[in-house]
């Protein structure tokens, strides 16, 4: 079995080194918390370093890396036993560079402040495996969508920056559809539309300010918002033989209409000229680090051209691919992608996510550390319509308690951490949600797939092994009415006695020497950590 090993930074946000900080035993049945507020403690002042703090990249690939630390600003950092071939920008904590010997190189970090120190370290692994962790970041789709652009994907990515987000590992700023203009430059790649002026200028800012860009195709002629993709009818790249005419598009580029005219018209399919090999090429030139490549069915033998053509793109560009991979090839795929969809568009209602919750658990043993099970974005905060030109945006119309289901499912399943809400309007408990450090540890530290141990009355135990005899175990209940979930430590397949701490609050639960009593509130979660010894 693959093995990360748990990074330090669990062993100090969840403060277990020690028995006694415990005290007596868990309260059964330990308590469903009043709905609608905010579990995860107020930030702290001083520094913190957060997760992620493992990097995978290609012997002789451009390296950068971000120090998440969280905390009051200005901060100061330090790095001791850097590896040569790289180098650390003291203000930000970006290291950049490069690493041709293949390896691991894990070297001492420093984070401080007027309020503190924080250190610990930092793992880079140079070898053939990128997208070490689940990513972490913020789309365009369910906020700006048809009318995503250059000045607000650039005005996202400072506040992600200026919010905190960053700070707890949110790096990926990924463009969604609707960025393409016509073919054209030297490699006769699609070129972005009158709303992305410079794209090579708008990654270079996203990465000054210690972020990656991510960007959006398909290998089919049309997209699904009707934009053209990654293949062609002809070698020119001229798709003016299926598109409407000019007076009939809703936006100058947008040549098959609005969804579904893609597949009207004839260009949702994999066209006759294969061009993902010129787009990649342009996209690593303009500097782009992540792609999504959306379309159904996904197959394997375009996925291997799509995985080739970015290995020779010259920069390590981690493959996205979308939507509703067919379970009968999860295998090849899991190989050949760093992500892939396991199902259809979420949307931000709880029947969409009860049913992708419930379809994920024969997916568990594809995901390793490089290849992650994607079951779609966050919908937590104020989101807007997606295929719109969006300027104002709506709260997302999850419950606070199906906000907290859908952030631990996504931990304890090891899912790409993908927001695609509002950052200008970040309320307190949205933050809550999306910056609890406890939480995100959980996402990123993988030593083995997750596990569904208990279903029963709509409700449902997980379990995901952590390492150092810690296991994080999340409670889901599904129903309607609160309940109460009964797991004994033989169904955790864990000795007596156990320490547990609640994740959410970040504060010690007691010890649990028999069985966990935990009460759940309708369509909510509870999650700990639990310490001891495995059987």
């Amino acid at each position: 079995m693959i093995r990360i090993h748990f990074l330090p930074l669990l062993c100090a946000a969840l403060l277990l080194a020690r028995t006694d900080a415990f005290g007596g035993e868990m309260p059964s049945p330990y308590p469903a918390p009043e709905s609608g507020i905010r579990l995860t403690p107020p930030e702290s002042a001083a520094p913190f370093l957060n997760e992620p703090r493992l990097f995978g990249a290609r012997p002789g690939s451009p390296i950068q890396f971000a120090i998440c630390a969280s905390g009051e600003r200005p901060m100061k950092f330090a790095a001791a036993n850097l590896p040569p071939g790289l180098k650390l920008d003291r203000e930000t904590g970006v290291i950049t560079g490069k690493i041709s010997r293949p390896g691991a190189y894990t070297f001492s970090v420093q984070a401080a402040n007027s309020h503190g120190k924080a250190n610990g370290t930092v793992t880079l692994r140079i070898g053939q495996e990128i997208c070490l962790t689940p990513p972490m970041g913020w789309s365009s789709w369910y906020s700006y969508s048809g009318g995503v652009s250059q000045e607000n994907i650039l005005k996202t990515a400072r506040l992600l920056v200026s919010s905190g987000l960053a700070q707890y590992g949110y790096r990926y700023v990924n463009i969604d559809d609707c960025w393409q203009g016509a073919r054209g430059g030297k490699y006769r790649a699609i070129q972005p539309n009158k709303r992305f002026p410079d794209m090579k200028a708008m990654c270079r800012e996203i990465h000054t300010l210690g972020l990656k860009a991510g960007i959006y195709s398909t290998p089919w002629m049309g997209t699904y918002a009707g934009y053209i993709g990654s293949s062609s009818p002809n070698p020119q790249g001229d798709y003016s033989s299926l598109a409407l005419p000019e007076n009939k598009r809703p936006q100058p580029d947008q040549l098959f209409g609005n969804c579904p005219g893609s597949q009207r018209l004839g260009a949702a399919k994999v066209g006759p000229v294969w061009m993902v090999t010129q787009d990649a090429r342009q996209w690593a030139e303009w500097g782009f680090d992540y792609i999504k490549m959306d379309w159904y069915l996904i197959d394997v033998p375009n996925t291997e051209r799509i995985a080739a053509d970015l290995k020779k793109s010259g920069r390590d560009i981690v493959l996205s691919v979308s939507n509703s991979t067919p379970f009968e090839i999860a295998a090849p795929i899991s190989r050949l992608t760093n992500v892939w969809r396991t199902t259809g568009d979420i949307e931000d209602h709880w029947g969409s996510l009860k049913k992708i919750a419930s379809s994920q658990e024969k997916w568990q043993p594809y995901t390793r550390p490089g290849h992650w099970n994607d079951p779609d974005m966050l919908q937590i905060g104020r989101l807007g319509q997606v295929g719109k030109a969006n300027t104002t945006f709506k709260p997302t119309r999850l419950t606070p308690d199906e906000q907290y289901f859908q952030m631990s499912f996504w931990a304890m399943v090891s899912a790409p951490l993908i927001i695609s809400c509002d950052l200008e309007h970040l309320d307190d408990f949205t933050r809550g949600i999306l910056c609890n450090r406890e939480v995100i540890a959980v996402n990123q530290t993988f030593y083995g797939p997750s596990e569904k141990v208990l279903s029963q009355n709509g409700c449902e135990v997980w379990l995901k092994p952590l390492g150092k005899n810690r296991t994080a175990v999340g409670f889901f209940n599904t129903g309607n009415d609160r309940q109460t979930i009964n797991v004994p430590l033989s169904g955790l397949r864990l000795k007596s006695p156990q320490n547990v701490r609640d994740l959410w609050k970040q504060e010690d639960a007691g010890t649990v020497s028999r069985e966990m009593n935990v009460q759940v509130n309708p369509h909510g979660a509870a999650l700990f950590l639990l310490e001891g010894k495995n059987k």
